[in-house]
């Protein structure tokens, strides 16, 4: 039986974006390992913090690593921007692996809202008793 977050379709393409990262990065010439070891990192930490505060009871804590997985999301464009600029990547693979980030960036905004939009249905039941 999967766990609730491996249902999420976030978490799938973060999964996804997560393992092509590590195909294109394993290509990237010698002498580039710091780009491609922080790019790695930055791509896995989207998934595993999605995971991460799936796991967690509160509303805040859950919000707390959902912002988390949306800021290496963030931190994943500057890496791509670089590794372009270097020629590690070619400029359509980038574009491709930059859109996906995008989706992602909008799937996570969409799942912390919910939260939020839990927060007051919530909020206004519990002064409705």
């Amino acid at each position: 039986m999967p766990f609730a977050f491996e249902k999420l379709l976030v978490y799938q393409h973060a999964v996804d974006f997560v393992d092509d990262v590590c195909e294109r990065t394993a290509q990237f010439t010698r002498g580039y390992g710091f780009i491609s070891s922080q790019l790695n990192r930055a791509a896995l930490s989207i998934s595993t913090n999605i995971a991460e505060g799936n796991g967690r009871f509160t509303v805040p804590d859950r919000k707390h690593f959902f912002g988390i997985a949306r800021g290496s999301v963030h931190e994943c464009v500057p890496l791509l921007e670089l590794a372009g600029r270097r020629k590690l990547l070619p400029m359509d693979e980038q574009q491709s692996l930059k859109a996906r980030l995008e989706e992602i960036s909008k799937m996570l905004n969409g799942l912390i809202k919910s939260l939020d939009d839990y927060g007051v249905a919530k909020n206004k039941e519990s002064r409705q008793e």
